[in-house]
């Protein structure tokens, strides 16, 4: 049976079979679910379905948050991107509006993949449907590195956290960030360990961060920080590419991740007690001023 349990492991899978670590996933998920390969890939299909709705729709027609506190925000960029106005490139422009769409869904209460949280659910779509949509990867080839994705937050949730209330936004927007690094990496061309070097890359870049919804919504900062995400993720497969190593490996940098959440105050993991949450607008924002 398939099955890895740490980064090692499943790059010790990948070498002895020479092969991606999305297929070592889809197998995993095979042989654990026992059943069909073209069943786990039907299922991955609806969900990278579901990706693309949730990234494209506030595009046209924008989504006011039950809270109140975002909509329209991706609309805006689509315009600002149609202009010739953006500054970041068309991979980056592209990505940061997906994934601020994504929460607008989110947050309004439509369908969303949670990837790995519904918080962060924006980074890994933002990221790979900008490359699809750049370098016209077919379907199929963005279908199968979302097993790459999943890889990297199924030892997340195994060997540290993706909750917020136990990790700080780290945890959260950091895991996700990993998630599609990786799975950049290995839709560009990159190789396993390659895609583990960037995954360890934007924890390291993202250690420490803290979650401060105001309100107690997932909506502000999250927003923006699904946004900054994205940023994350394309910096940290680009130096995972160009032959960089990193040091730390991602099993030691969850670990690390890990600890360090544990010792984030918890006004500032997902309480509304501290961080943007308490600045006077934040309160405000609560009808606490």
């Amino acid at each position: 049976m398939t099955d890895f349990k740490s980064a090692k492991e499943l790059l010790e899978l990948c070498g002895r079979r020479q092969c991606l670590i999305s297929d070592v996933m889809k197998q995993r998920e095979c042989d654990l679910g026992e059943t069909s390969m073209d069943k786990v890939c039907s299922r991955m299909e609806r969900a990278l379905e579901i990706m693309k709705q949730s990234a494209f729709t506030p595009l046209k027609s924008p989504l006011k948050s039950m809270g109140g506190l975002i909509g329209g925000e991706a609309e805006k960029l689509e315009g600002h991107y149609r202009d010739g106005m953006d500054l970041c490139g068309d991979v980056l422009s592209r990505g940061i509006t997906y994934a601020m769409a994504v929460l607008e869904v989110n947050a309004s209460m439509g369908l969303i993949v949670a990837a790995p949280t519904a918080g962060s659910a924006g980074v890994v779509p933002g990221l790979l449907l900008s490359l699809q949509q750049k370098y016209n990867y077919p379907d199929a080839r963005v279908r199968d590195v979302l097993f790459n994705a999943g890889a990297v937050g199924y030892l997340a949730m195994r060997n540290a956290t993706v909750a917020g209330a136990v990790g700080g936004c780290q945890a959260e927007a950091g895991v996700a960030a990993a998630m599609a690094a990786s799975a950049a990496v290995e839709l560009t061309g990159g190789t396993p360990q390659q895609s583990l070097y960037a995954a360890s890359t934007v924890l390291m870049n993202m250690l420490g961060l803290v979650c401060d919804p105001v309100r107690g919504l997932v909506e502000y900062p999250c927003q923006n920080r699904n946004a900054a995400g994205v940023a994350n993720a394309l910096i940290a497969a680009e130096i995972a590419l160009s032959g960089i190593r990193q040091l730390i490996s991602f099993d030691e940098m969850l670990d690390t991740m890990y600890l360090v959440g544990k010792k984030i105050p918890y006004e500032l993991r997902e309480t509304a007690l501290g961080g943007c949450a308490a600045t006077p607008s934040g309160c405000g924002a609560c009808g606490l001023s």
